[in-house]
């Protein structure tokens, strides 16, 4: 629901605010003071490309912000939080556009693009005019609300599932196939790599303990002189440290017989001693064993640098060396029963398509049942809304056959289905029914519209509807027909209804009024909400034009308590 439109700089709107509610909000005034104006603005908040000219002369850029409410708008929520955005129960929308034409769009405070804007607000306003679009007038709508008329959203989830595991098992078996084709050569890589890891036969580990070899052997001369040097200072020189350390020791355990305090300290230096007497023989063992070897030495660097060599074509390290020959000897495995694989594949794919078949038949019988059904009561509200010999036809037809696509019955078979459906409309009688999309008269397009939407009021999302023309070339008891239909499809949809007419305007939640003043050389519109008082007087105005008597004023009385007395 759209609860706030600010517009400034736009034409010749210097700054407006108007705050809108649930029910009816029906906006009048003299034409030529703005109200096509607003359409603009909210064609801009839904996305639509910014012309230059919308800009107030003088001013640098033209704005507006629109607030709304999507509480009750779980589908707008869910591409709000797809889009990247908090999923915020308000959203904020603001375009800008310069005098220059460069345009700027902003989502709760976040730029983005018109394309984006365009698919985060579909659906959220749906305008009714001659020079708009129309969510109804886009065929790739009508099956939804054919759908939803129908009640068949359970079918149609039915047929979305099974025509997801469709194409999935489709997709394995296509790519089981490729596999199948190429099989020769994949079947030659892997062998091949996996003798060439086998010829080398990593270790794990193995780099680890090889670099660490490759140091000693590079360092075995400095090796060599330090532990044969501390195996000398330690044991084997003239009064090396375990032989002063073995006198002292002695002396201590000696003095530990005369004062036992000392017992602990000569276990200690007994200790110490045994200790470094092992650490100076392991020296010495490590000295003469230490021989800088050039033939092993070659031998460490050319497995480090074969094994560095497989690591970079296979995985990085041993571990990923190994685990690729695992991965690529079970694919060999799996490519040597391939066949059987794809059997399996093909059996898949057969039952998927006939669960996907029989769901997406049942639908289309389904929905050609109530296709009839739904062009009737369509016809019918037209005919109510003064275009007796007007009809509605709702075409359910097999999608066309694509190449490489899946195909039910000759048909091309997609998430929703195997039909298309569209809305067509013959706006006399005897005329052939021709797309909705088609209709040259505004005011007939914007009453096939309400028709439509008054059939399907109860059916589908919550979002506002705006209709502007919808009074168009009609009067007196048509006009009080379509306000009472305003009135049913407000009941469950936020509406905007532009009108010149009395008999509708007293159908209104809320009315407004656009006003055209003149202030020195500047010409600008304005917008406020009509007290009961004002409301009346302007209700007498649009009865008897600029001149308000008692009787308008009488007859406005009249409509207004006649319109609460029909709601």
């Amino acid at each position: 629901m759209l609860t706030c439109l600010r517009v400034r700089h736009l034409a010749i709107i210097d700054e407006l605010e108007v705050e809108l509610g649930a029910g009816l909000n029906v906006i009048t005034g003299e034409t030529g003071a703005g109200k096509s104006i607003l359409i603009d603005a909210l064609g801009l908040v839904l996305g639509e490309k910014g012309r230059p000219e919308l800009v107030r002369t003088g001013a640098k850029q033209a704005e507006v912000e629109a607030l709304f409410d999507l509480s009750d708008d779980a589908e707008a929520l869910a591409r709000l939080e797809a889009s990247g955005l908090e999923r915020e129960v308000e959203l904020i929308v603001r375009r800008v556009v310069s005098a220059s034409g460069r345009t700027r769009a902003y989502l709760n405070g976040r730029l983005a693009t018109a394309g984006q804007l365009s698919a985060l607000a579909k659906g959220l306003v749906d305008i009714s005019s001659q020079h708009e679009h129309h969510t109804l007038v886009d065929p790739g709508t009508h099956m939804s609300f054919l759908d939803a008329f129908g009640k068949l959203d359970a079918l149609r989830e039915e047929v979305r599932d099974a025509h997801r595991s469709l194409r999935e098992a489709h997709e394995q078996l296509r790519a089981a196939e490729e596999a199948i084709s190429q099989r020769g050569e994949r079947e030659d890589l892997l062998r091949f790599q996996i003798r060439e890891i086998e010829e080398l036969d990593p270790k794990p580990g193995e780099d680890e303990e090889l670099s660490a070899e490759r140091d000693r052997l590079r360092h075995a001369e400095q090796l060599t002189k330090a532990a044969g040097g501390a195996e000398e200072v330690l044991y084997a020189q003239d009064d090396a440290l375990c032989e002063v350390l073995g006198r002292v020791a002695a002396e201590v355990r000696e003095a530990a017989d005369v004062d036992p305090t000392l017992a602990p300290l000569a276990e200690q230096l007994e200790s110490a001693l045994t200790q470094v007497e092992e650490a100076a023989r392991e020296l010495g063992v490590y000295a003469r064993d230490v021989v800088f070897d050039p033939e092993r030495h070659a031998e460490v660097e050319d497995r480090l640098h074969k094994l560095k060599r497989l690591s970079r074509k296979y995985g990085g390290e041993i571990a990923g060396i190994l685990a690729f020959r695992e991965e690529a000897t079970a694919e060999l495995a799996q490519l040597d029963r391939a066949e059987e694989h794809l059997e399996e594949l093909e059996l898949a794919k057969k039952k998927a398509l006939e669960k996907a078949a029989a769901a997406a038949r049942k639908l289309s019988k389904k929905r050609r049942a109530i296709a009839d059904e739904l062009g009737k009561r369509i016809s019918d509200e037209l005919s109510s809304l003064g275009m007796g010999g007007a009809r509605i036809e709702v075409q359910v037809e097999q999608l066309d056959e694509k190449r490489g696509e899946l195909v039910v019955d000759g048909a091309r078979l997609s998430e929703t289905g195997i039909d298309r459906v569209e809305f067509l409309i013959a706006p006399n009688k005897g005329e052939t029914p021709r797309a909705l999309r088609k209709i040259a008269s505004g005011g007939e397009l914007s009453r096939a519209m309400l028709a439509i939407k008054r059939v399907l009021a109860g059916v589908g999302r919550a979002g506002m509807y705006v209709f502007d023309e919808v009074d168009s070339g009609v009067g007196g008891a048509v006009a009080e027909v379509i306000g009472q239909k305003l009135v049913d499809v407000a009941a469950h949809h936020q509406v905007i209804c532009i009108t010149h007419l009395a008999q509708i305007a007293v159908y209104a939640d809320r009315h407004y009024r656009v006003v055209k003043e003149t202030e020195g050389e500047r010409t600008r519109s304005r917008i406020e909400r009509l007290s009961e008082p004002e409301r009346l007087e302007e209700i007498a105005r649009m009865v008897g034009g600029l001149q308000i008597t008692k009787s308008t004023r009488r007859a406005a009385e009249d409509m207004l308590s006649l319109a609460r007395a029909a709601r």
